[in-house]
This record gives C-alpha cells, sequence and structure tokens, in this order.
C-alpha cells in the first residue's frame, strides 16, 4: 500500500472571510477559506483548494489582469504570491501591518496596497527584471485614519482612496502638473466603496451609514499633464533609464510655492448628486450598515451588501433602484461583479455561504453552504462517490467527491449530529442526533422518510448499521443504553442495557452478526443482536474507550481509548493481539493561555477516531491536534504523520513559548491593552461586553479511509479536508529484472506475444507502457489472454481497468476487458475479495459514474434532436400553408420550398453545431 497521500481539496466550508475574485474569463471564482483559497470552476462544476497555505487566514485576495498571478493576504500582513498555473508560491512579502484591500491596476503593471493610513504603490511582478518581485514604486500620504478601498482609473493613470476618516482622496499614479492629491469630503462615516466611472475621473463614493455621493470632474484622462521638472531638479536627480526613482512623501505630495502657481489648471471635483439608501429600504426598515460595495464600470450597475443580509442592485449615474433582495439575516462581507456584469457573487461570513447570481433571469448559478459550526462526522457512501458529514448545526449534508459541491442539506434535526453513516446500497443516508431522534434520509427522492426514537427522550452519542441495512443501532449518552430498531418497519426491536457508562461508539461486524459497543466505563461488549442472548463477551480496557471499529473482513477490532492506547482484539476469542502506544505521535501543542507546557497538555489528549485502511493492514487515528497518524497493523509502528494545518489563527497550533508575546504581567493574551476601558472577564470581546470571543481550537473530530482506499476525509475546525494518493508518482517497478526495459517490452508487443508483453509490462509498472500495450491488443485475443493470466497480474490488472476508465476516452475497449476479467477470474477473485477490495469499489464508482455521464449527454442529445425535427415540421407546414393560400404557382411553390429547405438547413447547421459542442 503506497503512503504518497497529499492534500487534494478542502470541503464543508466554500468561504470564511475575504473579498471574492472573478477569473478575467468571468467563469471560476477564487474565494479564500480559512488561510487557503478555494476555486469554484461555474462552468463545469467543480471546486479546487490550492495546497497553497498562509501563515494565518486570508483576508484580501487581488488577482493580475491577465489570469496567471494573485497576491493573498493574511491577517498579520503576510502576503503570499502565488501562481495560478502552476498552483504554487513564487514568493512571500510582509507588510508587518492589516491590510484592506490590495488591487492590480488595469494595465497590469502596477498594484496598490493599503497599509495603515499610507497608499503603497508597488510594481508588479514579472513586469520588470528584479531579484525581488516586490519592488516598491512610490508611497501616497495623506489620510488620517486607516484606508479602507482603493480603485484604479481605466487607463491606470490615477487611483482613488476611500478612508476612515471619512474623506475620499484621488491621486495620479504618475507625477501630474494639475493632479498630485485631491480630497473630497461630504460624507460623516467611513467610506465603504469608491470608484470611478469608465474612461473618466468621474467619482462615486458610498459611506457606510447608507450615502452616496455623485462626483464629477471638469477634466478627462486625457487631460492629465505629465509634470516637468525643471532643469535644475532633473540634474540633481538622475534616474537611470528604464528605472523609477522611490520618492520620499515630501516629493511625492507637496510641492513648492512657486511649482503650486504654475499649477493654474489644477483639476476639480464637484458634487452634482447625493443619494441616500433610506429611501430604498423604506422608511419602516431599521438602520442598517453597508458592510460591502461593488460596481461594473462597463454596465454602470452599482450593487451593495448590508449588514442584515439585504443587497441593492442600482444603476448609475441615475440612481434607478433594479432589484432589492435578501440572501439571509448575516452580514453580506463580499461583493464581486464578473467582466460580463452578469453574474454576481456574494460571501457570508457568518453563515459561511457563498452565492453567484444571475441578476438579469433572477437565477442562482451556485448556491453552496458548509457547516457554519464544527462538523463532527463523517461517512463515505459504499462506491466512493459520496460523503455524509454532520455538524454541530444540526445538519446533515451530502457532498460529491468530484465535484466538491453539496448537493443535498437535510436540516431535520433540532441538535448537533454525532453519527452519520449509510446503508449498504448507497441509497440511505442515517443520522444519530443529541435532539433523541435517528433520522432515515433518501437520496432519490431527498427526504426523511423514517424516524427512530427511544420510549423515554435521550441523546445519541453514535450510530451503526448492520452490513444488510435491516438494523439500525445506536447508543445514548445519559441512559448508558443502546437501542435496536427494524429498518423497514420504524419499530423499536430491542434495549441493550450493561454499560455503566456513556456509550461513545458502535460497530458492526462486516462478516459477523456481532455488535461491538465502547463505552467510558471502561469496556467493549460484544452482542449477538439477531439471538437476544445479551453480550457475549466484556472486553476490559485500561481507560475510557472512545472508539471502537471492525477491520473491513471482520476479523478483527481496533479500539481506542483515553490513554492514548489503539489496541486490536480477536473477536472470536475475545483476546487482545496488539496494542500501540500512541502518546508521543498525537504531537505537543498549547494554547495561548495556557501557564503549562506542550509536553504536560499532551497528557489529556487521546485518539478520538480510528478506522481501518480498506485493505486492512493500517489504520489512520487522529484527537484533539493538528496531526493525523498511519499506523501498520502487522509491525504496531508508526508509518506516517499528516500535519492537517499550520493556521496560527487557530488556538492550540504553537508547541512552544514564543517569547515576543510575553511581558512583565504574563502572556500578551491574557493582558488587555486597550487603554482607558476596563479590564473585560475572560472570554470577552473587548468594547463590547454582549459578546463572546474565543479562538477556535485546531482538532480532528473524524477520519474515514476511502472504500477505493485512494483517499481519506477528516472533519477538522477547518472543514472537510480530503487526502489523496499523488497521480504523479509513475514509476513503481514490480520484480524487476536486468532484461526487462521499455524497448524491449515494445519489441515483443511487435512479434504478437501479447500476452507476454502485458505482464512484462506489468512487472515494469509504468503507466504509459502499460496503456500502449493494452491498447495495441485486438480485442478477439482480449478472452485468451485474460484466461491464461496468472492471479497477481488479474489483481494488477483489474486495479489499471478500474483506474483507466475514470479518464479514458476509449470505454467500450476497457469495459470489454473489465467483463472478461469478472467473468473468467470471477470464482477466484471473490476468494481473495478483501484483498482487491479497493480495485473492486473504484471499478464500480467509475463505472457509475461513466453511466450517468453518458445517460445524461443521450437524454440531453434526445431532447434536441426532438426539439429539431418539430421545429423543421412546423417551418414546412408553415411554407405549405402560406404557398396554398397566395395561390402561387407550381415553379414559385417549388422556390419557396427550396428557399424554406435553405432556411431549414442553416436552422439546423446551427443548432448541429451546439448539439456537437454538447457531444
Amino acid at each position: 500500500m503506497k503512503f504518497a497521500y497529499k492534500f487534494s481539496n478542502l470541503l464543508g466550508s466554500v468561504y470564511r472571510k475575504g473579498n471574492l475574485l472573478f477569473t478575467p474569463d468571468g467563469n471560476s471564482v477564487l474565494s479564500p477559506v480559512g488561510n487557503r483559497v478555494t476555486v469554484f470552476d461555474l462552468k463545469n462544476n467543480r471546486s479546487e483548494t490550492l495546497q497553497i497555505e498562509g501563515r494565518m487566514n486570508i483576508t484580501c485576495i487581488a488577482l493580475s489582469p491577465d489570469g496567471c498571478t494573485f497576491i493573498a493576504v493574511c491577517e498579520d500582513g503576510e502576503a503570499l504570491l502565488c501562481s495560478l498555473v502552476s498552483r504554487t508560491v513564487l514568493h512571500t512579502y510582509h507588510f508587518h501591518a492589516p491590510i484592506h484591500a490590495v488591487r492590480f491596476s488595469p494595465d497590469g503593471r502596477k498594484f496598490a496596497v493599503t497599509r495603515e493610513s499610507k497608499v503603497l504603490v508597488f510594481h508588479a511582478p514579472g513586469k520588470s527584471r528584479e531579484y525581488n518581485p516586490f519592488v516598491l514604486y512610490r508611497t501616497f500620504y495623506g489620510p488620517y485614519d486607516e484606508t479602507n478601498c482603493l480603485d484604479w482609473t481605466s487607463d491606470s493613470s490615477a487611483f482613488c482612496v476611500g478612508s476612515k476618516d471619512m474623506n475620499t482622496r484621488v491621486y495620479g499614479a504618475r507625477r501630474f502638473s494639475n493632479l498630485i492629491v485631491y480630497s473630497m469630503s461630504g460624507h460623516n462615516d467611513e467610506i465603504a466603496g469608491a470608484y470611478f466611472e469608465e474612461n473618466s475621473l468621474d467619482l462615486y463614493t458610498i459611506s457606510a451609514n447608507g450615502r452616496l455621493n455623485v462626483w464629477e470632474c471638469d477634466t478627462d484622462l486625457d487631460g492629465l499633464k505629465p509634470y516637468e521638472a525643471p532643469d535644475e531638479e532633473q540634474k540633481q536627480v538622475e534616474v537611470p533609464e528604464g528605472e523609477e526613482s522611490e520618492e520620499t512623501p515630501d516629493k511625492v505630495v507637496k510641492m513648492t510655492k512657486d511649482e503650486e502657481a504654475k499649477m493654474v489648471d489644477k483639476i476639480l471635483y464637484k458634487r452634482t448628486a447625493r443619494h441616500t439608501y433610506k429611501e430604498a429600504r423604506g422608511e419602516g426598515a431599521g438602520f442598517s450598515k453597508i458592510t460591502s460595495t461593488a460596481f461594473h464600470k462597463h454596465t454602470h450597475i452599482l450593487v451593495t451588501g448590508f449588514q442584515d443580509g439585504v443587497f441593492f442592485l442600482h444603476e448609475m449615474p441615475d440612481f434607478n433602484l433594479i432589484h432589492s433582495l435578501s440572501i439571509s439575516d448575516q452580514s453580506i462581507a463580499s461583493i464581486e461583479i464578473n467582466k460580463s456584469g452578469d453574474w454576481i457573487a456574494f460571501g457570508c461570513g457568518g453563515l459561511g455561504q457563498l452565492l453567484v447570481w444571475e441578476w438579469q433571469s433572477e437565477t442562482y448559478v451556485l448556491k453552496q453552504q458548509g457547516h457554519y459550526n464544527n462538523m463532527n462526522c463523517v461517512v463515505y457512501s459504499p462506491d466512493g462517490q459520496h460523503l455524509a458529514t454532520g455538524g454541530d448545526d444540526g445538519k446533515v449534508k451530502v457532498w460529491n467527491t468530484s465535484s466538491g459541491f453539496c448537493f443535498v442539506t437535510f436540516t431535520e434535526h433540532l441538535a448537533a449530529i454525532t453519527g452519520v453513516i449509510f446503508n449498504q446500497k448507497g441509497q440511505v443516508v442515517l443520522s444519530s442526533s443529541l435532539d433523541g431522534t435517528v433520522r432515515a434520509f433518501d437520496l432519490n427522492r431527498y427526504r426523511n422518510f423514517r424516524t427512530f426514537t427511544s420510549p423515554r427522550p435521550c441523546q445519541f452519542s453514535c450510530l451503526t448499521i448492520d452490513p444488510s441495512g435491516d438494523i439500525v443501532c445506536a447508543g445514548a449518552l445519559d441512559s448508558f443504553e443502546i437501542f435496536v430498531w427494524s429498518m423497514q418497519t420504524g419499530r423499536l426491536l430491542e434495549v441493550l442495557a450493561g454499560h455503566e457508562g456513556p456509550v461513545s461508539s458502535l460497530s458492526f461486524s462486516p462478516s459477523q452478526e456481532l455488535l461491538a459497543s465502547g463505552s467510558w466505563d471502561k469496556t467493549v461488549k460484544l452482542w449477538d443482536v439477531f439471538e437476544n442472548k445479551g453480550a457475549r463477551e466484556t472486553l476490559n480496557i485500561m481507560s475510557d474507550v472512545l472508539s471502537v471499529t471492525f477491520r473491513p473482513d471482520g476479523g478483527e477490532l481496533a479500539v481506542s481509548s483515553l490513554n492514548a492506547q489503539i489496541s486490536f482484539w480477536d473477536p472470536q476469542l475475545a483476546k487482545q493481539v496488539g496494542s500501540i502506544e500512541g502518546r508521543h505521535d498525537i504531537g505537543y501543542s498549547r494554547k495561548e493561555q495556557e501557564k503549562i507546557t506542550a509536553k504536560k497538555s499532551a497528557f489529556g489528549k487521546a485518539f478520538n477516531t480510528v478506522c481501518y485502511s480498506a485493505d486492512g493492514q493500517c489504520v489512520l487515528a487522529a484527537g484533539r491536534s493538528k496531526n493525523v497518524c498511519i499506523y501498520s497493523v502487522a509491525n504496531q509502528m508508526l508509518i506516517k504523520k499528516f500535519e492537517i494545518s499550520c493556521n496560527m489563527s487557530f488556538d492550540g497550533m504553537e508547541e512552544f513559548l514564543d517569547r515576543r508575546k510575553m511581558t512583565e504581567f504574563g502572556s500578551l493574551a491574557l493582558v488587555d491593552t486597550e487603554e482607558g476601558k476596563d479590564v473585560s472577564l475572560p472570554g470577552v470581546k473587548k468594547g463590547d461586553m454582549s459578546s463572546r470571543h474565543w479562538k477556535p481550537e485546531v482538532r480532528v473530530s473524524c477520519v474515514q479511509f476511502s472504500p477505493t482506499g485512494r483517499a481519506w476525509a477528516a472533519t477538522t475546525t477547518e472543514g472537510l479536508l480530503i487526502y489523496s494518493l499523488d497521480s504523479t508518482l509513475v514509476f513503481d517497478p514490480f520484480d524487476l529484472e536486468m532484461d526487462i526495459t521499455p524497448s524491449n517490452v515494445k519489441s515483443t508487443l511487435a512479434k504478437g506475444e501479447y500476452s507476454t508483453a502485458l505482464m512484462l509490462s506489468f512487472r515494469l509498472n509504468e503507466q504509459s507502457l502499460i496503456q500502449e500495450v493494452m491498447e495495441n491488443i485486438p480485442i478477439p485475443d482480449v478472452e485468451v489472454i485474460i484466461n491464461n493470466l496468472p492471479d497477481i497480474y488479474v489483481d494488477k490488472l483489474m486495479a489499471y481497468v478500474a483506474t483507466a476508465i475514470e479518464s479514458t476516452a476509449h470505454i467500450e475497449f476497457y469495459l470489454i476487458w473489465a467483463r472478461q476479467l469478472l467473468m473468467q477470474h470471477g470464482p477466484r477473485l471473490k476468494q481473495r475479495s478483501q484483498s482487491i477490495m479497493a480495485a473492486l469499489r473504484l471499478l464500480q464508482k467509475n463505472v457509475t459514474r461513466k453511466a450517468e455521464d453518458l445517460g445524461k449527454l443521450c437524454d440531453h442529445n434526445k431532447y434536441s434532436l426532438q426539439y429539431l425535427l418539430s421545429l423543421g415540421r412546423c417551418k414546412r407546414k408553415f411554407v405549405t400553408q402560406v404557398g396554398s393560400d397566395s395561390g402561387l404557382d407550381q415553379e414559385e411553390e417549388e422556390g419557396s420550398s427550396s428557399e424554406a429547405e435553405l432556411a431549414m438547413e442553416s436552422l439546423s447547421d446551427s443548432d448541429s453545431d451546439l448539439l456537437m459542442d454538447n457531444t
């Protein structure tokens, strides 16, 4: 088994904080998710989280006009220059202060950053031959408070900056004789947005209290005159050709009196209109601040989002209301409009919601929302195509593993979800909750068709279902009992009593009629549910049991306990066969407010969740730390450790004490540094005594291996992390000898020795060579070759065919191979099904997905052809009727019919092009 698992995607969290961005083609949205960035491809209906991690949560991002590079800035001011082509970090730069806005100029030569009360303009990376990509061009001063927003003119000659001092300032990006800096007031609250008109210096400014000013400039963009320095100054400041000097603030903003006297034609702004949003919201609506704005220069559409979830669309400059809608009751944190102006993206940080809305048709292009509270549990469907998650928000969400999107959400539960599980066919997902119910949801009709309850109210902490799908079991947190229901009738069959503490975990044996239950009373009980004989065996554990799970073949039971040990038991003999000490593998970490060392705090940590790999050779374990461990069961040793996050915005990330955060009064996290305010209670946010404030702690609540063995998932504080095998690993030889080379394999294939060439290619195990050999074998020879193939090569061929079907265009060819493999080696494959279970499930997953995709395509083509045929009949009938009514002679009728046929041919050509594009 390979262990080259790498981070591949992040589900369950679509937006956290920061600004959204559209790519230049308008088909994808970039959304900051914690310290990562997710790209939502709206055209192909896929999502991908980049393998780029910041040191803290990302607060703002900027994309270059060519769409190749983007800049992501974290909470502490660390900037990452990343490539969207290679998905890598190219350079890092630290601003040493929080950044509110970053934006590239339209020509792509510069980008501006709002830092504190200044604006820094840099040369764009890659546009000049510099070793350091972040080359400061000029620093602009003027605002008396923090700068909030900025916007560039269409020709990149000037930019405007809105500030918390309620003023908006226009700066020249280059030195102009009639524009240095122009300040505009007229607002009584901080500026939420400032935008230039297209190809103009006219300006719109919006304040947070809902006031909009329209400013008209008396000078066009072409009227900005470059500043010509006197001859003496040119001699004093010599700049090499092709470079620009970093000027001092005095030279940037201030000029001498003689120079000001020469500026007789300075640009002037005049306020031509003043609008307020109170009229649009109505007199009865309460006051709500503006939290985000966006302006599309070409269509003159202004979108404004409010704190209560309402957003407006206005046509500028007349301020005509187009739409007034509400997303939710949470604040809209970010708004972005794509290049064509058709789609508008909204981000709500409170709900973790991302919406893309087409305002002309008033339809959703994308509507995704993750769990806005912690995720507790995750489970793969039997074919590996879907993932079900449950969270503290009482919702059950089902995700598509290939697209990364949630396609159904069940909200019937009234409390936190504690367990989710699929039935054997994958058509039903069951969930247990602290509200005292176990619910079954149908994934075909998307409804809650069965609800299981106990005779008296109790909180369910765990859930399982037997392999046949007939028996549902749930453990109680408060009554220490296990309830058994019938899946068909929903009737309570039995109540299993015997535990003396809360039941923490349940697991059914895949091969035997045996139920294992773990409890905080330091025991694991094995029940024979079908014979109603009570507990068959009781396994005594040295500490409280946190998790139990059976091996996929049912021959072994893994038990995780509070003393950070994983013990392995034989369920038939009730005998312990091994154990793993994992205290030192969990990892040391300390919280900000803890006064003990990280090593001391590790004594209270253990593996809260354990699961077996698809082949049963390894176990995956995780708990209240940032590490996920893979252990070998046979050798009882650690194979690999994964660090799920390096986000310092979470608590419990630091291993050592940071002396920079220590003062004479103790840790800086325990000291109230705000002056003039009373010291607040612990856990209360400074300045607001009614709101609680805490840093989320990094932890892993559940891990699950994919049935295909190619990936595993973990529910963490960041979201649902998916780790999969690296597909770029191409050379992994098997039973290699000196004479087995690619040239020898190809020569054997050319001689017509197909069976030998196939086995040699598998021994060399180079994917491109295997593909070349297989696709050169004639179809009539496939049956004979597979019949004489040894079992060890049958398994390898099965795994390769299962993987190849996912991406190949020769679907029928590989299905012939798969059919012959299953028909000729079916009985022997069944005998060793446990070792090849991952390959079989991968084959099932890919064949099912191809069947669904082709079925949708065939249905679409069938309906398109029916539409074209009906349209042709209607057209021919109409032409015939017109010809008969007008009394045309035979020649004219023939001419008119030929014209109709030409029209039909042109119509069919255009529609057939659309049909071919879909195909």
